[in-house]
């Protein structure tokens, strides 16, 4: 039993040598490991610098270590998002002498990027089509209604017509209107036409006479048929016959069976529908693209599978104040009278803009005035670059649709930018401070650090 207890208490001392020899061992200085950190910052708030790695306070991101130049020296490749050593030196090589271009490249390795999720692309040249939509309402032309108004007293005897939308053909009786003003007319005329029968002589001043009265029943809305047929018959009557004056149909009916119809009242309004209007509103940075005579396609909800042609007769020069846009009037045939007013109508305007260079709509960065893409260097290398850039229009090759901006300057072709992750590689920038060397701005002093 002794010789047991002993050997338990032998352990127990061993246990506690153990122990106490751990606790006095010191742990790895946390400062040696990262003696190469100047400070610890955030991708998104560059103004935020702490001594030591943690949370943005600002988006809780995860700080990244920002390198001195002598451990950015003896890195054969650098890793991860640590490059503002790098931009630093550059920064000064640029304040030596070098162009601010060579000075504004930064380093993102490739790792780095595909983390970020960043695809590249080509500048290519490339067809410009340039698309201009707009949405539209149908309408009659105003030139193609005819309005019959009475031009005589009288009793409506006889309606032809009853509601709108009735087809018309031209020369069909609409109504019939009892006036004994038109039957004096019409017997002045056959007294006339009589009495140059019976004198024989005279013959100009009676023509004269008699081409007056012709003239008034044609005021009357009396047509030349139906004066014909007075001058060889003798027979005056007192019933007029309105007819429609082409192939059309009824707009409005207002005259009534029996209604007393004094001169100037409005009775039946006949539509030709043979050609339409559609009135577009477009907006004052297309007007410009529009010219009076040109083409355009049309496609209407009613006819999802057919395409209709029409043809630019009018630009408004006026400028709505509120919408910013100028009214268009369209004409577009309508012999098979299947377009019908007050229908809607998708209008494009397609543009040949010749051969271009082109970029995605996604790679450049808007910043302003100017946009900014990043050109690939290669090896993680990027150099951001403002370019002008035209009018954006979109492609669509059966499968995927894509958009596209017409670069003006500051690219060439074959130039690799990035298309995708643009943001982020913005961020990275502004961490390092490369566009801000590149601009020949001085670095803005930090307005906040956090000291942890």
């Amino acid at each position: 039993m002794k010789a047991r207890s002993f050997l338990v208490f032998g352990i127990l001392i061993i246990g506690f040598a153990i122990v106490a020899l751990g606790g006095c061992s010191k742990p790895a200085s946390k400062s040696g490991a990262n003696s190469d950190v100047d400070y610890w910052t955030c991708t998104m708030h560059p103004s935020v610098h702490s001594k030591d790695p943690g949370k943005c306070p600002i988006c809780s991101m995860d700080l990244v270590p920002i390198k001195n130049s002598s451990a950015q020296a003896n890195e054969t490749e650098p890793t991860g998002t640590n490059q503002a050593a790098g931009a630093m030196a550059e920064m000064n090589m640029g304040q030596s002498g070098k162009s601010p271009s060579q000075s504004s490249e930064f380093m993102v390795p490739v790792e780095r990027q595909q983390q970020l999720g960043v695809t590249y692309a080509t500048v290519t040249r490339r067809p410009i089509q340039i698309s201009i939509r707009a949405v539209g309402v149908l309408e009659s032309d105003t030139s193609k209604i005819f309005d019959y108004v009475a031009r005589v007293d009288g009793y409506v005897q006889d309606l032809k017509v009853s509601s709108p939308g009735e087809d018309v053909r031209q020369g069909e009786p609409l109504l019939t209107i009892y006036s004994p003003d038109l039957r004096s007319t019409e017997q002045e005329l056959v007294n006339l036409l009589n009495a140059r029968d019976r004198s024989g002589a005279g013959r100009d001043a009676s023509d004269q006479l008699i081409d007056a009265s012709k003239r008034r029943l044609k005021l009357w809305n009396v047509s030349d048929q139906e004066i014909a047929e007075l001058e060889n018959s003798r027979r005056p009557s007192d019933q007029l016959i309105l007819r429609s004056p082409f192939d059309g149909v009824v707009n409005e009916v207002m005259a009534r069976p029996g209604m007393n119809v004094k001169m100037g009242d409005k009775l039946v309004s006949v539509l030709d529908l043979s050609n339409l209007w559609v009135w577009a509103e477009f907006y004052e940075n297309e007007i410009g693209l529009l010219k009076r005579g040109e083409s355009i396609d049309l496609s209407l909800p009613s006819f999802p599978n057919q395409v209709f042609h029409g043809q630019i007769a009018v630009i408004n020069p006026m400028i709505d104040a509120a919408k910013r846009t100028s009214r268009v009037r369209i004409d577009i045939p309508n012999s098979k009278a299947q377009l019908r007013p007050g229908m809607y109508a998708n209008v494009e305007l397609k543009i040949d803009g010749g051969v271009g260079l082109t970029i995605p709509v996604q790679a450049a960065l808007p910043t302003g005035e100017r946009m900014l893409v990043f050109l690939d260097r290669g090896q993680g290398k990027l150099l951001p670059r403002y370019v002008e850039v035209g009018r954006s229009f979109t492609t669509f090759d059966g499968q995927q649709q894509q958009s596209y901006y017409q670069v003006i300057s500051g690219l060439q072709e074959g130039d690799r930018i990035v298309a995708s992750g643009n943001f982020l590689i913005d961020a990275e920038s502004q961490v390092q401070g490369a566009l801000k060397d590149w601009q020949g701005e001085q670095p803005e002093q930090a307005s906040e650090k956090v000291e942890r």
